[in-house]
């Protein structure tokens, strides 16, 4: 089988040891109507770290058999929705925990 590369949303995580269903959609033409449909396809990913999380965007390639059903290994994340929002998080509560340290000044009273 040629290398393949799909990119696709998590969709389900944390359910398997080292494993996420990635759905990859793709637009084609209706033969007689010409409208754009969506269609998808689910697969099984090796995820050797546990880092995928629900709605991350991803690069997968396919491989060697895992397991049954597993054919394809996590390439890269492109964009993971909930690590940026942890990070945004984070930033705001040093932030605040930073101007809470700060002595009063005439100028802030």
């Amino acid at each position: 089988m040629p290398p393949m590369a799909f990119t696709g949303i998590v969709t389900k995580v944390g359910f398997m040891h080292k494993t996420a269903t990635v759905t990859v959609s793709r637009r084609v033409a209706h033969p007689l109507t010409g409208k754009m449909l969506e269609r998808s396809k689910k697969f099984l990913t090796h995820d050797e770290e546990n880092q995928l999380r629900l709605n991350d965007q991803v690069v997968i390639r396919n491989c060697p058999p895992i397991s049954a059903r597993k054919r394809f290994k996590l390439e890269t994340v492109l964009k993971s929705p909930e690590r940026e929002r942890e990070e945004h998080h984070r930033q705001l509560a040093e932030a605040a925990a930073a101007a809470k340290g700060k002595p009063r000044t005439a100028a802030t009273a």
